[in-house]
C-alpha cells in the first residue's frame, strides 16, 4: 500500500510491538488500580506532612479560599481590581470541597488538610492515567520505572498537593500527555489539546507551551498519510473543547472583579510586557543554573537520567535494536522533548522560582524512566559493543538494583529531611484549636516569620493574624474587607488601600506589638537580635510559650545534613549533626496585657 493508505496504528506502533528483547531483569507489571493505590498513599502522606514551601501558596490561594468560605483572610495586590492577575475560578474550584467539609469537620485546620487530601487524590488519578498510557504505548517496564520515580521523588512529594496553579497545570500536563500517547483507536489530539488548554486557562497560561512538541505527532502523521482534513478536525475540536471553559472563567472573574476581563491575558501581560520598573524581576532574579541545582536537590539521579534521555535513546539506532520500546523511536523522541524545552525556556528567564518547574515534573520522571529502561536493557544484554559480557549476570543485577535503590533512598532521605526540618509551622498552632468553638478573640502576630504562616485555616474563628514590623521592607498582604453587602456577598471588587505592583512597603499593613495576644517567633543560638527583630522567645517577662518545635538552623548545619536526613545520634560526627533552633507560639502574659 502507498503511504497515503496507511492507518494510525501502522505509524504509531513499532513493527514488533510488545516483543522486547531478553533482559536479565524480571518482568514486573502491576494493574492501574494498584498504581493508583501507591500514588494515593504517597500523596496523602504529603497532604498531612509536607511543609508549605512558598508563601505565595498561602497568601495568593489558601487565604482567598478561606475568605470565600469563612469571611476573612489576607489579600495580596494581585487580587486588587487594579491589577487582577489572579483568577477567582481557580479559587472557587478549591473552595467547594472545603465548604462541603466545613459542615462535618470540627476545625478549619481539618478543612485545610481535607482540601490537600483532595488535591492528592486528583493528582493520583492523573498519575495513574499517565502510568497506564506509558504501559500501553511505550513499555510496561518504562511504566514501572515511571511509578518508582514519581512515587519516591522529593519534588513530586511537595508538588502533588501544592495549592498552586503550576500544580494544577502539572495535573493537566499528565492528562494531556496521556492523551497524546494513547493512540489505541486513533490519535487523541483533541483531548490532548483540551487538557493542556484547561491547564493554561484555569491554571497557569504559560503551561500552554508544553503542547507544542506533542503537535509534531500530528504533522508526522499527515506526512505519512496525507490526510490533512482529519488533522485539522482534531486540532479544531481540541481548541473548541478548550474554549468551553473560557466563558465560565470570564463570568466568574467578572462577578468578583465587577469588570469584564480575561485573567490569563493579564498574567501574560504582567510577566511578559511590563516595563523595566515593574514585572516579576523586581521580586528577585537567579542565575541560569538555578533550576539545574534545584532539580538535582529534588530529583537527584533521576534528573541526570532525564537530561541524558535523548542521547541514550539514540543508542538503539547504533546497535540496531529497534524494538526496545513499543512505540516507534520518532514518537518517543517527541515525548521526551517537552521537558528539555521547558527547562530551556525557564532557565533563560531572569526571575526563577521552584514552582515554575512543577508542570514539567512528570515529564522529567518520564524522561528518566525512558533512560533508565535503555540503560537496564543494555546492562542486561551480552553485547560486546559495551563489553558487558565480561560482567557476570549476578553482578550486573546487583549493579542495576543497587543503583535504583540508591536513587530511591536518596529521594526518600531528601523528603524526610525537609519534613523533619521545616514542619514546625504546621504544628505549633495546635494549642489554638481548643479555642475553635469558644468566643476567645485576639490577634496572632507574625514578625520575621510572616512568610511561613500556614494560613488562617490554623486560627480559631474569632482570631485574626496580623503583621508586626520586621526587617522585611517589601509589600505585605492586606486584609480582605469583611463588610458584607446584599445577599451576603463579599466586596472583592473594591480597590484595597495601600496596594502596588512595585513591591513598595505600605506601613498601614502593620499592627502594633501592643495589639498582639499571641506571637509566632523563631530563635537560633548565636542569632543577633535587633530593634526590629528582638528575641521575643527569650522575653519571658512578657511571653509564655504555648508550643515550641525544633526548626533547622540552616546557617550552622552542614550542607549534606541540610540536603539529606541525618539521624540525631551520638555516633554521627559532630560536624554532620543537624543544628536546631526553636519555632514557637507565644502567649502574652496576663499581667502585662
Amino acid at each position: 500500500m502507498g503511504a497515503r493508505k496507511r492507518g494510525v496504528a501502522s505509524i504509531t506502533q513499532s513493527p514488533r510491538e510488545g516483543k522486547e528483547l531478553s533482559n536479565s531483569l524480571p518482568e514486573l507489571q502491576i494493574s492501574s488500580t494498584t498504581a493508583f493505590a501507591i500514588f494515593a498513599v504517597v500523596n496523602l502522606l504529603a497532604a498531612t506532612s509536607a511543609p508549605i514551601q512558598d508563601c505565595d501558596e498561602v497568601f495568593n490561594y489558601w487565604e482567598p479560599t478561606h475568605y470565600l468560605n469563612h469571611g476573612f483572610g489576607f489579600e495580596t495586590w494581585e487580587y486588587s481590581p487594579e491589577y487582577a492577575i489572579r483568577s477567582w475560578l481557580y479559587i472557587v474550584i478549591h473552595a467547594l470541597p472545603g465548604k462541603l467539609g466545613s459542615f462535618f469537620l470540627s476545625t478549619r485546620r481539618s478543612e485545610f488538610f481535607l482540601i490537600r487530601g483532595v488535591l492528592g487524590c486528583v493528582c493520583a488519578c492523573c498519575e495513574t492515567c499517565l502510568f497506564s498510557a506509558i504501559s500501553r504505548s511505550i513499555s510496561p517496564r518504562v511504566a514501572m520505572n515511571f511509578l518508582i520515580i514519581m512515587a519516591t521523588a522529593s519534588g513530586m512529594f511537595h508538588a502533588s498537593v501544592a495549592f498552586l496553579p503550576s500544580s494544577f497545570a502539572m495535573y493537566t500536563t499528565m492528562m494531556g500527555t496521556a492523551a497524546f500517547m494513547d493512540t489505541e483507536g486513533g490519535l487523541k489530539t483533541n483531548k490532548g489539546i483540551m487538557w493542556f488548554g484547561l491547564g493554561a486557562t484555569v491554571g497557569w497560561p504559560f503551561a500552554a507551551a508544553l503542547v507544542m512538541p506533542f503537535l509534531l505527532q500530528e504533522f508526522v502523521f499527515v506526512k505519512m498519510t496525507g490526510n490533512i482534513s482529519e488533522m485539522a478536525h482534531r486540532i479544531f475540536d481540541g481548541g473548541e473543547r478548550t474554549m468551553i471553559i473560557v466563558p465560565f472563567q470570564i463570568a466568574v472573574d467578572t462577578f468578583f472583579y465587577h469588570k469584564l476581563l480575561f485573567v490569563p491575558w493579564n498574567i501574560v501581560a504582567y510577566n511578559v510586557f511590563s516595563d523595566s520598573s515593574g514585572g516579576p524581576d523586581i521580586f528577585g532574579t537567579e542565575p541560569w543554573h538555578f533550576y539545574i541545582r534545584n532539580l538535582l536537590l529534588n530529583f537527584n539521579a533521576w534528573f541526570l537520567l532525564a537530561l541524558c534521555a535523548g542521547p541514550i535513546l539514540l543508542v538503539p539506532l547504533v546497535t540496531q535494536q529497534h524494538s526496545i520500546l513499543r512505540a516507534p523511536l520518532w514518537r518517543t523522541m517527541i515525548y521526551i522533548t517537552p521537558f528539555y524545552m521547558w527547562l530551556a525556556i525557564f532557565s533563560a528567564q531572569a526571575h526563577k522560582e521552584e514552582r515554575f518547574m512543577y508542570p514539567a515534573y512528570p515529564l522529567l520522571c518520564f524522561n528518566a524512566a525512558i533512560a533508565m529502561h535503555v540503560v537496564l536493557f543494555y546492562l542486561g544484554r551480552t553485547n560486546r559493543v559495551f563489553h558487558s559480557v565480561k560482567i557476570p549476570a549476578k553482578v550486573k543485577l546487583l549493579i542495576a538494583i543497587g543503583g535504583v535503590l540508591l536513587a530511591v533512598m536518596a529521594s526518600l532521605s531528601r523528603t524526610m529531611a525537609t519534613v523533619s526540618a521545616y514542619g514546625a509551622p504546621l504544628e505549633i498552632y495546635k494549642p489554638l484549636q481548643s479555642l475553635e468553638s469558644s468566643d476567645t478573640e485576639g490577634t496572632v502576630c507574625l514578625g520575621k516569620e510572616w512568610y511561613r504562616f500556614p494560613s488562617s485555616y490554623f486560627l480559631p474563628k474569632k482570631m485574626r493574624a496580623g503583621f508586626i514590623k520586621s526587617a522585611f521592607d517589601g509589600l505585605l498582604p492586606g486584609q480582605f474587607s469583611e463588610t458584607t453587602t446584599e445577599f451576603g456577598l463579599y466586596p472583592t471588587w473594591r480597590v484595597p488601600p495601600g496596594m502596588n505592583d512595585r513591591n513598595v512597603e505600605d506601613l498601614g499593613k502593620h499592627v502594633g506589638i501592643a495589639q498582639c495576644s499571641y506571637l509566632v517567633d523563631s530563635h537560633f543560638d548565636g542569632s543577633e537580635p535587633s530593634i526590629l527583630e528582638p528575641n521575643y522567645i527569650l522575653d519571658t517577662k512578657t511571653w509564655d510559650e504555648m508550643r515550641c518545635q525544633n526548626f533547622l538552623d540552616a546557617s550552622k548545619t552542614h550542607p549534606l545534613s541540610r540536603i539529606f536526613w541525618i539521624p540525631d545520634l551520638n555516633i554521627i560526627p559532630a560536624q554532620y549533626r543537624r543544628k536546631w533552633g526553636r519555632y514557637c507560639l507565644l502567649r502574652r502574659k496576663s499581667s502585662t496585657s
